[in-house]
């Protein structure tokens, strides 16, 4: 069929199936039959090739025109079809006023994960003494990195990691914060060890995907006095493993790293039978020694201060601990998703009571 009379009779055939379908299911038949792949307007252009090429354009157009005027009319028709649903829909559809009056908002209220986690882990760490420390989200170039001894050439200070904001008079660019490590510096300068805090909040990297996210949450730890050792980091790190996962028993697996503000610096490791996962590692934060820059820049005597520092993520630790898959799910605000995984408002977290209330 290439005559223009063949095409017309195609046409009369396509729209009356169009105007013939009772419903979307029967209408998609319809449009797989006329469009799709193996349908018959792309049976018609599969002509094209066998034709001379002085009717291969005029047949196009017209196999083209053919095309636009049937999806035309399956647009109209579906508009029309859904709109016959809902109609159908809001005439079935009645609210039985008789039913019992819904549970109030302390009962359908959901605390978020990532929320609950924030106070799972507050309330491990001060039981072991550590105070909440808190920092502003938008910080100097200063704060977050040179006083952290990360050098001028380091990747992160580029603008594919870091968000920066718009440049100040004098030049310089303030940034979002890309950990919670200010905060420790804030805290050495504000006052004078011995020092014992953590530092959780919202940090910001250009990162997107199903493990991160441009906007996520870290905790920090730190502890700066004259006597503390990498005992103590292990001691601490472990009993936290242990509260937070609510096992007797954790295997650990401490291994060399490097990170600018720690020296020696570990990543470390856990056995994810505390989770469920026999014979696996999970890598679940970064610790070290403060790097003796850091305790200069901060003021104090490398000579007669030590201490260490951590950083974990509470989005991974809440991951892991809830079998969470996605981390994107986090900020989607499907309140389904919340129904599934939040938590009541009372279920508060105690080492007593258990933290995974």
């Amino acid at each position: 069929m290439s005559n223009q009379a063949d095409l017309a009779s195609i046409e009369s055939d396509l729209l009356a199936d169009v105007s013939a379908a009772g419903d979307l299911a029967a209408l998609e038949a319809v449009r797989v039959a006329a469009l799709g792949k193996k349908g018959r307007i792309a049976s018609l252009m599969q002509q094209l090739g066998k034709m001379p090429s002085d009717e291969r354009r005029t047949f196009g157009q017209s196999v083209n025109a053919l095309k636009d005027r049937v999806s035309q009319s399956l647009d109209q028709r579906r508009e029309s079809l859904e709109a016959a649903a809902l109609e159908a829909r809001l005439a079935t559809e009645r609210a039985d006023v008789t039913l019992p009056v819904r549970p109030g908002p302390e009962a359908l209220g959901r605390v978020h994960p990532v929320s609950h986690v924030f106070d799972e882990v507050a309330e491990i760490f001060a039981d072991m003494g550590f105070a909440v420390a808190e920092g502003p989200d938008i910080e100097t170039d200063d704060y977050n990195f040179t006083r952290l001894n990360i050098p001028p050439e380091h990747p992160a200070r580029q603008d594919h990691d870091t968000f920066y904001l718009k440049p100040r008079p004098d030049g310089t660019r303030m940034v979002l914060r890309t950990h919670t490590s200010p905060v420790q510096i804030r805290t050495m300068l504000g006052q004078k060890p011995p020092i014992r805090v953590i530092a959780p909040g919202r940090v910001y990297r250009c990162d997107s995907d199903q493990t991160h996210t441009p906007m996520f949450h870290q905790v920090e730890g730190l502890v700066i006095d004259e006597a503390t050792h990498m005992g103590h980091l292990k001691w601490c790190l472990e009993e936290f493993c242990k509260a937070f996962f609510e096992v007797d028993n954790v295997r650990m697996r401490f291994r060399a790293s490097h990170f600018p503000f720690t020296e020696p610096s570990m990543e470390v490791d856990v056995g994810a039978e505390a989770i469920g996962r026999p014979g696996q590692w999970l890598e679940i934060l970064g610790c070290g020694m403060v790097h003796p820059n850091v305790i200069a820049n901060c003021g104090l005597d490398p000579e007669v201060y030590q201490g260490f520092a951590f950083g974990v993520g509470l989005d991974r630790l809440t991951m892991l601990k809830y079998g969470i898959p996605d981390l994107r799910a986090f900020f989607a605000g499907d309140l389904r998703w919340l129904k599934h995984y939040g938590f009541s408002a009372l279920d508060m977290p105690t080492l007593s009571a258990g933290t995974g209330a």
